[in-house]
């Protein structure tokens, strides 16, 4: 016996690849979805475990900069310290100072000068004085300037003649001067004679 299908076959056939077609494009988008997901999970469990990082590291930050706050604190203290060390080492060795300063000025101050007045200021003295003649002034100067190291800078502020009454029948004929210098500190002295010191060893 002889079958015949009167189903319009090409129809079924085409039927069949459309749903095959629409199928494979379902598990596509899924299998798309599936994959979108799995890297948008991936990359957010990155920026989670970046985030932790990041904190982590802003908690660190925060702990040294205190710790660095401390350190500057430290540093300060230490160096106050170290400055009123320095004030009471200079107050110690610088006692003496009169003592030096008088005692200069007798080995320097030629014959012929005398002083009238003396004034300190600081480490600036201020001198006034009566000399012979202008040449005593000069003589002083230059002693001032190369014969001591605890004088310094010496600088003639202002030189006159003047008389001056020796008895009720006597004058003579002076010459009044001023002048400033500079006295040294012991810690200045001491440093600046170590170079000179070791080259004569040498």
């Amino acid at each position: 016996m002889i079958l015949i299908n009167l189903l319009p076959h090409r129809e079924a056939a085409r039927k069949r690849r459309k749903e095959t077609f629409q199928a494979t494009m379902f598990a596509s988008f899924l299998l798309g979805l599936v994959i979108a997901g799995a890297i948008y999970w991936w990359f957010q469990m990155m920026i989670t475990a970046q985030q932790e990082k990041n904190a982590f590291l802003q908690s660190e930050i925060k702990v040294l900069e205190g710790q660095i706050k401390e350190i500057a604190t430290i540093e300060d203290e230490i160096a106050a310290l170290k400055a009123r060390q320095k004030a009471v080492e200079d107050l110690q060795s610088d006692r003496n100072l009169p003592v030096h300063l008088l005692n200069e000025l007798v080995r320097q101050i030629p014959e012929g000068a005398y002083i009238s007045s003396i004034r300190q200021s600081g480490q600036t003295i201020a001198m006034q004085g009566f000399a012979q003649s202008n040449e005593r002034v000069s003589e002083m100067l230059r002693n001032l300037t190369d014969n001591t190291p605890w004088l310094s800078k010496p600088e003639l502020v202002e030189i006159v003649a003047r008389n001056i009454n020796l008895s009720q029948k006597e004058q003579r004929r002076v010459s009044a001067f001023n002048l400033r210098f500079r006295l040294m500190r012991t810690s200045e002295v001491k440093g600046g004679n170590e170079p000179a010191s070791a080259t004569q060893g040498k």
